[in-house]
């Protein structure tokens, strides 16, 4: 039986007399490279603020690994590891100085540990020889595979990433779609992505989520979308076909 890693439930987000998202449920399974999908205004990026705790949902639950973010916020954010629209670094320091800072955050490892998962994630995202370079150096690309490290410092089970290929080109999101892959394969971690680049999602993802309005409208396989819309050739299709219908 496949197990659970993020069940959200009946989620429900208001402000003021506006409705964000309205009775928003799914749930993702350990192992999955997960699309999220929706035009932009959709709900995304609230959803994934929900999911992460950095807001209150107005109604529902979300859990992740099994634990409700809001009952037991500490251990259900120790099973996660998130990129909420950007990472953010200092960049006028190395980015093992910022990975370093971050790891410092854990409180669950000792120096020594600390200081050797820098490393280890630095080695992971293929950084490890531009480790002692500013951030302010690198490029976009080399900018996001320094985020996907900072979401590894704590050993997750579960990454979720908002819209983490903006703005690179295309070597940027092949070596990015790669390093996810890789992590799913040796890792088994649990990836939930939103982005609009839906070729990009297409090449890494076995199942989609889409969202309009602040509804879901569909989940399942992509080839279970592309049955459901009519045997589209492209993804982008087959999605501009199911949001139309709503």
């Amino acid at each position: 039986m496949l197990k659970k890693t993020i069940e959200v439930k009946n989620v429900t987000k208001k402000i003021r007399k506006r409705i964000i998202l309205q009775d928003v449920s799914f749930d993702v399974y350990e192992g999955d490279i997960c699309g999220f999908v929706g035009p932009n205004g959709a709900g995304k990026t609230t959803l994934i603020r929900i999911m992460t705790n950095l807001i209150s949902s107005t109604s529902g639950e979300v859990k992740i690994g099994g634990v409700n973010v809001k009952e037991d916020r500490k251990l259900a954010l120790s099973k996660l590891g998130a990129i909420v629209e950007e990472a953010i670094f200092f960049p006028y320091m190395t980015g093992r100085q910022n990975l370093r800072n971050l790891a410092m955050l854990n409180l669950n490892m000792s120096k020594k540990e600390q200081r050797e998962k820098v490393e280890e994630v630095l080695k992971i995202v293929d950084l490890y020889d531009r480790g002692d370079d500013k951030v302010k150096t690198y490029s976009l690309g080399m900018k996001q595979r320094l985020g996907i490290a900072q979401t590894l410092l704590n050993n997750p089970k579960i990454v979720i990433l908002d819209e983490p290929s903006n703005g690179l080109d295309p070597i940027g999101m092949r070596d990015l779609r790669k390093l996810i892959l890789k992590l799913r394969k040796e890792q088994n971690i649990t990836f939930f992505i939103s982005s609009h680049l839906l070729d990009e999602l297409n090449k890494m993802c076995n199942r989609f989520i889409a969202i309009n309005k602040g509804k879901v409208i569909w989940q399942g396989s992509k080839e279970e979308l592309m049955k459901k819309t009519g045997e589209s050739l492209k993804l982008e299709d087959a999605f501009i076909n199911l949001v139309s219908g709503y």
